[in-house]
């Protein structure tokens, strides 16, 4: 399927990036970062222009996104608890819950591009939950840029060398979540001891 679908990019070029990254974020096994790689060497070629390419897959994903919450607040939090005799399904859903309560805005914004297996289900909890669409749009829309520029500007920058680009960006996207990890250990340490010295301060 992959093939095929790469092998459609010179003829169909922007309007088939749109589509892949709508698809994909309705949870369709749709390879859209590698379509956005490709289109990006094609953009180094002078086939397609890298601003345009960049936009069409930065708006296919946002509209996907909001389908997805659209749908999600339309289904209802009760209604959506049908989805769940997947396993799964359940387990992306429970994830995608609990990442929600716990982060919020970050949640919709991390799922775009660092943590994406999760932005579909992280779309349709935001709708069914109540989210503000408003919140939910401005983390969704920079999200979506942040994932349409690491891939097409990484298909660009290697000259449409696909396993290069993306071995870089995996190498990038593996450092930004252990940083990410680090920081968020810290953060927890310094809390827990300031909680300590706190209750420690209390009982003298």
């Amino acid at each position: 399927m992959t093939d095929w679908l790469l092998a459609l990019v010179p003829q169909y070029g922007l309007w088939l990036l749109a589509a892949t990254t709508f698809l994909s974020c309705l949870a369709l096994p749709i390879p859209a970062s590698v379509l956005m790689l490709t289109a990006g060497g094609f953009a180094a070629a002078g086939d397609l222009v890298l601003g345009q390419a960049f936009l069409a897959a930065s708006a296919g994903g946002v509209m996907g996104d909001q389908l997805g919450f659209w749908a999600g607040r339309g289904l209802g939090a009760g209604r959506l608890g049908r989805l769940r005799p997947d396993p799964a399904r359940d387990r992306l859903l429970a994830k995608a819950k609990g990442l929600m309560e716990r982060k919020g805005l970050v949640a919709v914004f991390l799922t775009r591009w660092l943590i994406s297996p999760l932005g579909p289900y992280v779309n349709l909890i935001s709708g069914s939950s109540g989210y503000s669409w408003g919140r939910f749009t401005l983390a969704g829309l920079t999200g979506e840029a942040v994932w349409a520029g690491l891939y097409v500007g990484a298909g660009y920058s290697f000259g449409g060398n696909i396993a290069a680009a993306s071995n870089a960006i995996g190498s990038l996207l593996g450092m930004i979540g252990g940083a990410g990890a680090v920081v968020a250990l810290g953060y927890w340490l310094f809390i827990s001891t300031a909680g300590k010295a706190a209750l420690r301060g209390t009982e003298r």
